[in-house]
């Protein structure tokens, strides 16, 4: 039978697109408000200028890469370079070039959530050199491991829903890698650097689990009970995160904030991520929670260690995604979906191994390539901010511009 467009498929993934967009600026409000004003636009210009650069990157070979004719199930062809070929065409039920959008979204976000880590310290220069390599040798090969025809994780049967290890993953070991390069910012942790706008963090933070449905569910790539079950394991993912970041920090600190709340219902977004569409919802619940718990200590333990992401980029999704990939080769039923697998508690402990050797090669590949990265453009443009800069801000030194007036 010839396939056909599904015309209810292709809305949720188009509206799905939307969503995932609108993430990415949401992400400059968490990010923008965690750290100081003077440099509230310059860590906003970390997610807008990844708009135009992975877009365009995406569209001319990026997605040819990922999702091109596989090379030894390692990086697709050419064939799809500039979007050729593609017009006219279907993916499953929908037009390829709905899934070409959904995907982009997905390039698009991942190299800002790494920008966490290396916030108001890093050149803008180094930046768009940086995001722009880092999409074609990271982000591109691993979305192509997990997700394409061919692709050898695949076809070892690693699971990934929604990007735990394609988005999370890769972002929060890079952004590890960038923090320990790049240093700490001038006087930390000696002198405190609060957050200058919380509200605008937490507002931030709410429309990132707005469009997190659209991220996890509109992977089902179709408007069925699949994308019915990912939105609700999302829901209670984030909730169950938020729930137990709140409990711990309260029980550690003596208090609860807000801003716990927000990093927890993102640890629990993002740990669910790679298993929303696997698992059954009181699973994502157990996921979830133990994504706020095991990300809380991720975060305090940096101080201890002595390294400084400075948004908790590496905290949050690295961690985050690493569980998140783990438990799903333990919680995964084939009752929730025929096209995943059984994982250990349905009686198929070889899922878990799996899982390992997933997050395993592409948390090394990040780590190798995102280093040689940085020494490269080190040696060439430089990749820090001289201490004058740092000092007066990024905003007017490198922009010329300030977030506030007067």
């Amino acid at each position: 039978m010839t396939p056909k467009i599904d015309t209810g498929d292709t809305a949720w993934l188009l509206i799905s697109s939307a969503l995932v967009l609108l993430m990415t600026p949401a992400l400059a409000l968490f990010y923008g408000g965690l750290v100081r004003r003077k440099n509230v636009l310059s860590t906003f210009m970390h997610s807008l200028a990844a708009l135009p650069i992975v877009t365009l990157q995406w569209a001319l070979c990026g997605y040819s890469l990922a999702f091109g004719t596989t090379h030894g199930g390692l990086i697709g062809g050419f064939e799809f370079v500039g979007l050729r070929g593609l017009t006219g065409t279907l993916h499953g039920t929908v037009p390829s070039m709905a899934f070409v959008a959904f995907q982009m979204m997905f390039a698009i976000i991942t190299p800002a959530l790494i920008s966490g880590a290396f916030a108001e310290r890093m050149k803008f220069s180094a930046y768009v050199v940086f995001t722009l390599l880092w999409s074609f040798l990271v982000y591109d090969p691993v979305a192509h491991w997990v997700w394409a025809d061919g692709g050898w994780l695949l076809k070892l049967g690693a699971l990934d829903f929604a990007g735990g290890t394609v988005v999370h993953l890769t972002a929060g070991m890079s952004a590890l890698v960038c923090a320990i390069v790049l240093g700490k910012r001038l006087k930390y942790p000696e002198e405190h650097h609060p957050p200058h706008n919380l509200t605008m963090c937490i507002t931030g933070a709410g429309i990132l689990w707005f469009g997190w449905f659209g991220f996890n569910a509109g992977s089902a790539l179709g408007s069925g009970s699949l994308a019915a079950t990912a939105l609700m394991s999302t829901h209670l993912g984030a909730a169950a995160g938020a729930a137990s970041w709140l409990a711990i920090e309260w029980r550690h600190r003596g208090r609860a904030t807000a801003l716990g709340v927000a990093s927890g219902l993102v640890a629990g977004l993002v740990a669910i991520t790679p298993a929303a569409g696997y698992v059954a919802p009181w699973a994502s619940m157990v996921i979830g929670g133990a994504a706020g718990l095991v990300c809380y200590g991720a975060v305090v333990l940096k101080t201890r260690l002595g390294y400084d992401d400075a948004l908790d980029a590496f905290g949050v999704h690295g961690v985050g995604g690493l569980l998140g990939a783990l438990l799903t080769g333990v919680f995964a039923e084939k009752a929730i979906n025929p096209a995943g697998a059984d994982g250990l508690l349905a009686g198929n402990p070889s899922q878990l191994g799996v899982q390992v050797i997933g997050v395993l090669a592409s948390g090394a590949y990040a780590v190798v390539v995102t280093w040689g990265l940085l020494k490269l453009i080190d040696k060439t443009i430089g990749l820090r901010v001289d201490e004058q800069c740092e000092r007066e801000g990024l905003d007017l030194t490198l922009h010329g511009e300030e977030g506030y007036a007067e």
